[in-house]
């Protein structure tokens, strides 16, 4: 895959490639499973890191597509989709419950509320 940094994203994505606006702190890509699904990935401390080493990037953690039919979980590393295996329905309930509590402790301990925080409220 390739990488582009943009102010905006585009409204006609491309396959295999991620869309990364440092404006908006997010990036954006079509499924890598070919299925066109737009996936986004907002850079945050309770969502997605980004790394940028000078030639190629980085996600994590993972992306799990669970909302999706094709349910794809793969990491973007180094300009590379590198596929994982498929959760099972209670890893992703599991998984989203432990997000949810990760995000909740992080925001009460910053003593801001996530709407706050993204400038909504």
């Amino acid at each position: 895959m390739k990488h582009k940094f943009v102010d905006v994203i585009p409204e006609n994505l491309e396959d295999e490639v991620l869309y990364i606006s440092i404006k908006y702190a997010t990036a954006i890509h079509l499924c890598a499973c070919g299925c066109k699904n737009e996936v986004v990935t907002p850079f945050s401390p309770t969502d997605w890191q980004f790394i940028f080493d000078g030639k190629t990037v980085s996600l994590s953690p993972s992306i799990g597509n669970w909302s999706f039919k094709c349910q794809s979980h793969y990491f973007i590393k180094n300009d590379e989709f590198v596929f994982m295996r498929r959760w099972t329905n209670k890893e992703i309930k599991d998984g989203r419950k432990k997000d949810k509590k990760r995000k909740s402790r992080y925001f009460k301990k910053a003593r801001i509320s996530p709407l706050a925080w993204l400038g909504l409220k």
